[in-house]
This record gives structure tokens, C-alpha cells and sequence, in this order.
């Protein structure tokens, strides 16, 4: 008896919360989730109310039940309740059997009943559309249309910049965020041909006439027309293999929005890097460097800054005028460092990915009688690949930045005859290293930046899936071509026939990109019997 009455406190409770605006929707989608209407049977709809009759096993109280559903064109109502409660008694006992109270124990604070209406959206989205449509006719709303009309009512989700970055990679097709990424310097390079920088020289000081023209700047073409939209390409290439097949099948989820939603909350958790990186990109490495580096001199004149497409209007205004250049170069800088903020935004969710697959095989490992170390190996080996891919992009982005702001301070006249020139010097024994002129070079310090960051990403992917996995021998491979190239970078103008090196490393990345384990490898570094390429 004091069992029974203890039931029938929490009957009374729950029938307050009824009263009291209780989300009754969330209750139905629990109740269905549970298998309690399927295990008891469809009910039968006649005029919009139905009778059935309770199981002995879970309610002595009364033999019949009459209860009536209440039903709008935006939701599906709870039983309004005629007859005696026994139907409540059965739905309290299944609810605490299958430890389904979670949600009335988080949710303490019981708004009216227009705050939930409000709150909907939110709420609409925790019903598994499977048990709905088990649960209810064919001439119910469909869980989707109550999806979309309560998110249509409700509140806006609050603005994250985290899941707005992150959408540029994963919604859509691959192609759009890299076809856009050229498309602005396509535009950029046009824009270039009609105001006339696109190919211009200058005479300097000591008479040498250097080409400065806007394409000639290979920290522009090169980086902006194939390294970085290749970048972009692998980055979302990567994110649809691990949301779409790896962390599913890892994490064991029967149900894609239940992976969805754990991969935006690790998103989110990442939250004040993105505003972080937001900042420094639009503020420091866009306006700021943008008016010191060249609205400044453009204007007042000054500043130590090597002579290129961007104050070409100082020394040659009958090719371009100022304020030409200043708009000119005013969206330059602006594509620029939107462009950039989305590559750090792609190592910030590379970086997101290793950590999510190391945490899950970290806690798959923990499960007795589980063995996921195959599993793990193939994703490990897939994701390694793909950080692999946009480190070695990354630091090209960075070799080609340094390499033009080293070239405007030389003594070549434009950037193809410089590196010819220093790569023949070597076999001919001449040293032009400190023939140039001395400059201010700030890309020197973003390209360093660029490299830090590129390598931290392989690095940290590195220790947390390379150690205890079993594709150690290509990890090694990937690691010495990573670290040639951040040699060659450092190298740059050091030293005569630099370029030589520098060519050499190019040429084993960009093979690289084709075949990150360079050659086949036997099927053993997985643990199966298959070979992998």
C-alpha cells in the first residue's frame, strides 16, 4: 500500500504539470520512445476519441480507460483524461522502470504553458520521428511538420560563430567554399587588368628595374588559386568522411542526428577560439595591417616597406593613381583575411576531428569484451592522411608568402629569374645572398605564424593517434616530408642555392598530395588482411 500511494503522489504531481503548461508533446515522444503505446497497441481513433482497455499487469484500479487526444494543426496533444487515471498509473510505472525521468529532473522550473509554446523549436527536436510515427495514425502531423512548424513559431537559435564557420565545410557541396575561394582572386586578378598593376616595373635606387605587377605576386596566385582551395577541399573532404561514416560507426549511434548533434556540441566547445582567430584575422592581419602597410605610405608616404603592387602609385601614377590603389587594395586585404580566418577555421575543425576520434577510442578501449582496434586504425589511418594533405598545403602557403616578400628585398628582376638564378649559383659557386636592400617584411612574421599553427595540428594528430596505432611506418614518412618542408621554409634566402632545396621539397609534397603513404604498405600496419593504399 505505501508503494501504491507513493504512485499516486507522483500521479498528482505529474497531473499539476499537466495543468501548469507541461510540455505534453515531449511526454508523448518519451512514452513512444519507451515502447509503451507499441507494447499496449495502436489505439483506435472513432470521432476523435478511443477507448481501450488496460492491462491487468499494469493497473488493477480500473478495467476500461476512456481518454480523448486533443489534436491542432502544430502539435500533437497529450490524453485529455475522462474517466479514472489508471492510464497515467501504467505510463508512471513504464516510465520508472526504463529510467525515462531524466528530462522531468532537468527541467525544475515549470514555465506557463506560452513559454512552452515558445520554446518549442527546441523541444520538437528530442522526439525520434521513428517512435512517433509507430506511436500514432497515418492521419496525425508528421514528426517533421511539427519539426519545421514549431522552429518556424519558436525562438532563434542565439548566433554562434563556431557552427556558422563550420557550416561553410559542411554544408553544400565540396566544391562551393574552394570555387569561391578562386572565384575572389579570379575577380581580383580582372579588377588588376582594368585599373592596369597587373604588370608593372619600377627602376629602384640602385637601377635595377624589379617586376611588381599584382599577378606576379606568387603569395596571391599561387596561394590563392590552387594551394588554398586545394586546402579547403581536403578539410571538407575530411569532415564528411568522419560526421557522415567514421564517428558514427565508431560511437555506435543508430541514429545520424544523435552523431550530429554530440559533433556540434564539440563545435561549440571550441567556441572562443573561433572568435579568437575572428579577430586577429578581420582586425590585426586585415585593417590594421592593411592602413600601416599601405594606406599609410600611400597617403603620408614613409614606412620601410619594400616597393609592390600596392604603393606602385608612389613611384608610378601615370599606371595607377592613389585612390585607386587604396580601394584596390582595401579589397585585397579584406578577401585576404576572410580567406585566411577560414583556414584557420579548417585547422581549428582538423584539430576538432583528431580530438573526437581520440576521446572515442579512448573510451572504446575501456569497454570489456569490445575489440574496435580495427576500426580505430582505419579511421586513424584516414584522418592522419587528411591532416597530412592540409599541413603540407598549409606550409606551401607559407613557403610562397615568405618566398615573394624575400624576393622584393633581392637583387632578381622578377621572381622566376631570381630562383633560377640562385639555384644555378650554387654549381657556379657565387654568393648574391646580400646583394639586396633591407625591408620591413611583416608577411615574414604571418608566413611563421602560418607554419606553427599548420604543424601543431599534425603534431597533436601525431601523438594522439600515431602512438598505439598500428601505421607507424607511414607516419614516419608523413612526419619527414612535414619537416623537410619547415626546413626549406626556414632556409629560404639563407643561404646560395637555396632554391635547389626548396625545389626538391615542393616536388616530394606535391607528390605527397596523391599518395600520402607513399607507396603500398603491407596490410599489417591495420591488422587485416588487406592491403591499403
Amino acid at each position: 500500500m505505501e508503494k501504491y500511494f507513493s504512485l499516486r503522489r507522483e500521479t498528482k504531481v505529474i497531473s499539476k504539470k499537466y495543468s501548469s503548461g507541461w510540455p505534453r508533446r515531449v511526454l508523448v515522444g518519451r512514452w513512444a520512445k519507451t515502447g509503451f503505446l507499441q507494447a499496449h497497441g495502436r489505439p483506435s481513433f472513432s470521432q476523435g476519441r478511443f477507448h481501450r482497455s488496460i492491462p491487468t499487469g499494469l493497473g488493477s484500479i480500473c478495467e476500461r480507460c476512456s481518454f480523448g487526444f486533443k489534436r491542432t494543426r502544430r502539435e500533437l496533444a497529450l490524453p485529455t483524461f475522462v474517466g479514472w487515471r489508471g492510464f497515467l498509473d501504467a505510463m508512471i510505472r513504464s516510465q520508472l522502470a526504463n529510467g525515462r525521468w531524466s528530462l522531468v529532473r532537468r527541467n525544475r522550473g515549470y514555465r506557463p504553458r506560452r513559454e512552452w509554446k515558445r520554446a518549442g523549436s527546441s523541444v520538437a527536436q528530442e522526439i525520434p520521428d521513428t517512435a512517433l510515427t509507430a506511436a500514432f495514425d497515418d492521419e496525425t502531423d508528421s514528426p517533421a511538420e511539427l519539426t519545421r512548424d514549431t522552429d518556424a513559431k519558436g525562438p532563434r537559435r542565439r548566433f554562434s560563430l563556431a557552427r556558422k564557420s563550420e557550416a561553410f565545410f559542411s554544408h553544400g557541396s565540396p566544391l562551393n567554399l574552394p570555387a569561391s575561394v578562386f572565384a575572389g582572386m579570379t575577380a581580383l586578378g580582372f579588377l588588376s587588368y582594368i585599373i592596369g598593376n597587373h604588370n608593372v616595373t619600377y627602376e629602384r635606387a640602385d637601377g635595377l628595374v624589379k617586376q611588381v605587377g599584382f599577378l606576379w605576386a606568387a603569395n596571391w596566385t599561387l596561394d590563392f588559386m590552387v594551394f588554398l582551395p586545394l586546402f579547403f577541399f581536403f578539410v571538407i573532404e575530411l569532415l564528411v568522411f568522419w560526421k557522415s561514416e567514421g564517428r558514427r560507426k565508431l560511437a555506435a549511434h543508430g541514429d545520424q542526428m544523435e552523431s550530429d548533434d554530440a559533433w556540434l556540441r564539440n563545435v561549440d566547445a571550441s567556441s572562443y577560439t573561433y572568435w579568437s582567430v575572428f579577430l586577429i584575422c578581420l582586425l590585426f592581419a586585415g585593417l590594421f595591417q592593411w592602413i600601416g602597410v599601405s594606406l599609410i605610405p600611400l597617403m603620408k608616404g614613409g614606412g620601410n616597406y619594400a616597393m609592390d603592387w600596392g604603393k606602385i602609385a608612389l613611384v608610378r601614377p601615370e599606371v595607377i593613381s592613389v585612390p585607386e590603389t587604396v580601394v584596390f587594395t582595401g579589397l585585397a586585404y579584406l578577401y585576404m583575411c576572410l580567406v585566411f580566418y577560414l583556414f584557420f577555421v579548417g585547422l581549428i575543425l582538423l584539430y576538432t576531428v583528431v580530438h573526437d576520434l581520440w576521446r572515442i577510442g579512448d573510451g572504446l578501449k575501456k569497454l570489456p569484451h569490445v575489440d574496435h582496434q580495427q576500426e580505430l586504425n582505419e579511421a586513424g589511418l584516414t584522418v592522419m592522411r587528411g591532416v597530412f594533405r592540409c599541413t603540407v598545403l598549409g606550409v606551401l602557403v607559407a613557403i610562397w608568402m615568405k618566398v615573394q616578400s624575400s624576393y622584393l628585398a633581392s637583387s632578381g628582376e622578377n621572381i622566376v629569374a631570381w630562383l633560377v638564378g640562385d639555384m644555378s649559383s650554387m654549381f657556379q659557386g657565387r654568393d648574391d645572398v646580400s646583394t639586396g636592400f633591407r625591408y620591413r617584411m611583416p608577411t615574414h612574421y604571418s608566413s611563421l605564424l602560418i607554419v606553427i599553427s599548420t604543424c601543431f595540428v599534425f603534431l597533436y594528430g601525431s601523438i594522439r593517434l600515431g602512438v598505439g596505432g598500428r601505421f607507424h611506418a607511414s607516419l614516419w614518412k608523413m612526419s619527414a616530408v612535414v619537416a623537410l618542408l619547415v626546413v626549406s621554409y626556414l632556409l629560404i634566402d639563407a643561404f646560395a642555392g637555396f632554391s635547389t632545396l626548396l625545389a626538391i621539397s615542393v616536388l616530394v609534397a606535391l607528390y605527397g598530395l596523391f599518395d600520402p603513404g607513399f607507396g603500398r604498405w603491407r596490410a599489417s600496419e591495420l591488422g587485416n588482411n588487406q592491403s591499403v593504399s
